[in-house]
């Protein structure tokens, strides 16, 4: 259900790295498609500084439908993955708790199938990202890039 492109919109986070880079970031894409046991294989394009980078990550679901775990090797963390809700059509609203020896974070992404999203939809994505207690500063609706090609919508 949550397979095919989705674009990044908003992104919420109370981690240093975001902190640092939140000035320079932009949306990206994030490409879903789903293993044969019902995991999710994620290809996202993710803002680093001025350029997108892309990183595969398989999400191994849990006895809960909508929860799915990850574990970084490369950043020693594990990140419990939460479909907070979505239309499969247009949105999705995810929320992730990362826990790693530094300490833990929390990560909300508002996914949407176009490059632009409802007022509305940004209101919960922001009202959600403050109940999960991240405040106005680690909130960010990301700007366009110029880069996905074209002026298609």
């Amino acid at each position: 259900q949550l397979t095919g492109r989705w674009y990044s919109i908003g992104l919420a986070s109370n981690s240093n790295w975001f902190k640092e880079k939140r000035q320079l970031m932009k949306m990206c894409t994030t490409i879903i498609s789903a293993t044969s046991d019902g995991n999710l294989e994620v290809t996202s394009t993710y803002p680093k500084g001025d350029q997108c980078v892309t990183r595969n990550s398989l999400y191994t679901k849990t006895e809960q439908p909508g929860r799915f775990s990850y574990t970084s090797t490369r950043w020693g963390s594990k990140h419990d993955i939460r479909v907070v809700e979505t239309n499969y059509e247009e949105y999705a609203l995810v929320a992730t708790q990362i826990t790693k020896n530094t300490g833990p974070s929390t990560m909300v992404l508002l996914y949407s199938r176009t490059k632009e999203l409802s007022p509305e939809r940004l209101e919960r994505f922001t009202q959600f990202s403050k109940e999960q207690g991240l405040t106005d500063d680690e909130i960010l609706i990301l700007p366009q890039t110029g880069e996905a090609g074209g002026t298609g919508r």
